[in-house]
């Protein structure tokens, strides 16, 4: 549950600063009447979300075992791929990402409603599809959806009220320290999700191994346990690891968490001093403000 919480944190918080900004923009330039038509497109960004998380449940019951191994297995890697780019993109564009709203929200009123309601449904739906895959690959790891369903619903609560309250300006958040250290969680959440992924494509039969163990701790890491289900709520651990498994968790965190610790400096980045250790947050969470 806990690391469900995480994404739906990240990915509502990203999606309602998306909001916040688009929001505070209108309100500053006087154009409140092009508010319905964003808040439209974010409905309509919702109930996408929400078809397409009702989808996947639906034609997965219709499957068999092995065909719902093979679908889980993919969309857990295909939602690893979302995790990876989503934490580098942040940290990317996070400097830049209030000015390019505007500008495309700006673009878009001048072509007329339809292109608002889309632009808006386009911005936040990003979020919404990527938080639609995680759902159903932490809900396939975890057997059931109620637990998934809570902790993704918190994450966003928290999230929803932590955007409203910078929107408000009640909180300034360091928006780069946050993204850093939620990404470098993420990076294990993320190795989890994928070792689950490699596990049921191998339940499949589409991978080799599934009988060959790189340990087996189950009897000092009980799977009913609650330190087992902690890890498995967060990490996605299984006691009974393969080594398939064990390798793609150890060269993803290797690789992923080396090149998102050592990211290349940018030129605009300051050299030393306050400015360097906000990660260039402070231009985001102001205009959201």
């Amino acid at each position: 549950m806990l690391g469900n919480a995480l994404i739906g944190l990240r990915e509502g918080l990203e999606a309602s600063l998306v909001v916040s900004i688009l929001v505070a923009f209108l309100v500053r330039t006087d154009r409140r009447r092009e508010l319905p038509k964003v808040w439209l497109g974010v409905g309509v960004a919702i109930a996408v979300s929400v078809g397409v998380t009702l989808a996947l449940t639906l034609s997965q019951q219709a499957l068999t075992f092995e065909a719902q191994e093979a679908l889980g297995g993919s969309l857990s890697i295909i939602a690893v791929g979302f995790v990876t780019w989503m934490i580098f993109w942040m940290r990317r564009v996070g400097r830049t990402i209030a000015a390019e709203l505007e500008g495309g929200l700006e673009k878009a009123i001048a072509m007329g409603s339809v292109a608002v309601v889309l632009m808006a449904a386009l911005a936040v739906g990003r979020e919404g599809l990527e938080t639609a895959v995680f759902f159903f690959a932490a809900a396939q790891a975890a057997g059931e959806t109620t637990g998934p369903l809570i902790g993704f619903l918190i994450g966003i609560a928290i999230a929803i009220a932590l955007a409203y309250l910078i929107y408000r300006g009640a909180v300034k958040l360091n928006l780069g320290k946050f993204f850093t250290v939620t990404g470098v969680l993420l990076v294990f959440v993320a190795a989890g999700i994928l070792a689950y992924g490699v596990h049921d494509l191998q339940e499949a039969g589409i991978l080799p191994g599934l009988n060959t163990l790189a340990f087996d701790v189950s009897a000092a890491v009980p799977a009913d346990s609650w330190y087992g289900v902690l890890l498995k709520g967060v990490f996605n651990f299984s006691p009974q690891t393969t080594v398939l498994e064990a390798v793609v968790w150890v060269l993803y965190v290797a690789i992923v968490l080396t090149l998102f610790v050592r990211r290349p400096r940018r030129r605009d980045d300051a050299p030393s001093g306050p400015a360097a250790t906000s990660g260039g947050s402070t231009d985001t969470a102001d205009t959201a403000a």
